[in-house]
């Protein structure tokens, strides 16, 4: 499977996918906020990563607002959280195949371009 979970109107999502360029005109794109993801896909995506905190993020600016910040968190909270909220969801997610690239981090960004060559 070759799948994009990513928001549009996010100006760090949009410099990546500009980043990764051509390579990834044979992916499927899914913009979270239009389409939110469900719960079997999160799940696939969790077997590619590890685990759902690998996929959460917590620089969402509900993390503090929700006063999830004030909690310890299960691995059943992560999954909540992400498909109740978009916005915890860490973006874009990347799967490549059997290879997944979570979040926005420089070193995540270059190992997903090197996947795609």
């Amino acid at each position: 499977m070759n799948k994009i979970y990513h928001l549009s109107s996010c100006s760090t999502n949009q410099r990546i996918l500009k980043e990764l360029g051509k390579g990834i005109a044979q992916f499927e794109m899914q913009d979270i906020k239009e389409q939110a993801i469900t719960a079997k896909q999160l799940d696939e995506m969790k077997k590619l990563a590890g685990s759902y905190e690998a996929l959460f993020s917590r620089k969402a600016l509900k993390f503090r607002g929700w006063g999830l910040h004030e909690m310890e968190l299960t691995e059943a909270d992560y999954k909540k959280y992400i498909l109740e909220e978009y916005t915890f969801l860490k973006r874009p997610v990347i799967i490549n195949g059997k290879e997944i690239f979570v979040g926005n981090a420089p070193k995540t960004v270059e190992a997903a371009k090197a996947s795609l060559k």
